[in-house]
């Protein structure tokens, strides 16, 4: 049977209250960095949207181009190729000096290792953001740093140098940093990776909150149990998102194998009560419902019969299996109310893929068969 990891992160897309206007659009970003070896490609046509009141976590291996999309954001790096819309700004479309001027309003930037200027207390670091962006009075400054520095936890603490506090605490200043300007996003790269798990959690504890006034925050990080807080996660491998529903349904599979499912299942869609072929003529497939539910019915598709099973959203199955469990034959079918929205892959070039990969075989066939009940999901 395979194991369900423990701690899953939400890998499915954005609810459908979301459908509308993203706040963040990324359209077929490319990057490419030239080195001495010659061209490597960190990114390689990232397509995504965040929406107004998410909390996105970005998750994988170190090398992924999790950070790189990061600073695609924020205009920290430039794409090859490929537009970053934020609002009503594309963003690279500015000069650098405009950029500075537009990110210090609408971006805060969270990073791994603090960055807050060694000579200046807390809350001077916490008050040269508004300097810079020329927001408020000296003494207006100082109050509403003084009160972020308290949202976090450190109005004891304004007048201390950082390196006379914890790591925790100095990138809880640097949260109170990042909040100075009031922007409506934050965006933080690895914000826990030099802090020990307690800490993390409260930094995770913060943005929460911080979710809960209004804010909008993307976070990368390495630990899939504090993704796992966030509202959703995209995964990403070798410069590409891997399909959202792929990564929930089959966790097992490393990521090499999910990117290859990613580029070879196409959608389909059926409509309600809609009999599908594509089980039982003889070719292996792989099918993942992502919308509606799957019925499996006698051939004869008596209907004052409950169907054998149903599979909703995130459940699938492979078209050999059925064969060998009915080998009289057995019937697909969209469920009676809904449309059925799902995922395929068959024919040779999958069955080839299945046959040289063994570990994925092994994965998909051995585990415990759903259509011995009709309660809903594998």
């Amino acid at each position: 049977m395979v194991s369900i990891a423990s701690v899953q992160p939400n890998y499915f897309p954005p609810p459908d209250q979301c459908a509308g206007q993203p706040l963040i659009e990324m359209a077929d970003i490319v990057k490419t960095f030239k080195n001495a070896a010659g061209e490597f490609s960190a990114l390689k046509g990232i397509s995504a949207c965040f929406y107004p009141g998410e909390f996105v976590s970005v998750v994988g291996k170190s090398g992924s181009g999790k950070s790189t999309l990061a600073n695609m954001i924020t205009g920290i790096d430039h794409p090859t190729s490929g537009t970053v819309r934020i609002g009503d700004t594309y963003v690279h479309s500015l000069s650098e000096n405009a950029m500075s001027v537009w990110r210090g309003v609408n971006l805060g930037i969270v990073f791994q290792f603090f960055q807050l200027m060694p000579t200046l207390t807390l809350l001077e670091n916490v008050m040269l953001p508004m300097y810079l962006a020329r927001q408020l009075t000296p003494a207006g400054r100082e109050q509403r740093a003084r009160q972020l520095l308290r949202t976090v936890g450190l109005g004891d603490l304004e007048d201390k140098l950082p390196a006379a506090v914890s790591g925790g605490q100095q990138q809880s200043a640097a949260i109170a940093r990042a909040l100075a300007t009031d922007p409506p996003i934050l965006i933080a790269d690895e914000p826990t990776g030099n802090l020990d798990s307690r800490t993390a959690d409260e930094v995770v504890d913060l943005f929460a909150s911080l979710i809960d006034q209004g804010k909008s925050i993307l976070m990368v990080t390495h630990d899939i149990s504090l993704a796992a807080r966030t509202t959703r996660t995209l995964l990403i491998s070798d410069g590409e998102l891997i399909n959202p529903w792929v990564a929930c349904a089959l966790p097992d599979l490393d990521h090499s194998q999910m990117l290859w499912l990613t580029h070879h299942l196409q959608y389909r869609s059926s409509l309600a009560g809609e009999v599908l072929t594509y089980a039982m003529d003889g070719s292996e497939g792989l099918l993942l419902v992502t919308g509606g539910c799957l019925e499996l019915r006698q051939p004869e598709g008596i209907q004052d019969r409950p169907p054998l099973a149903r599979l909703g959203e995130g459940s699938w199955l492979l078209t050999s299996e059925l064969r060998r469990y009915y080998p009289a034959g057995i019937e697909l079918t969209a469920g009676q109310n809904t449309p059925l929205e799902f995922l395929l892959v068959e024919g040779a070039e999958f069955a080839r893929w299945l046959g040289e990969t063994p570990g994925v075989e092994a994965a998909l066939r051995g585990r415990p068969l759903p259509w011995q009940s009709t309660e809903g999901n594998l």
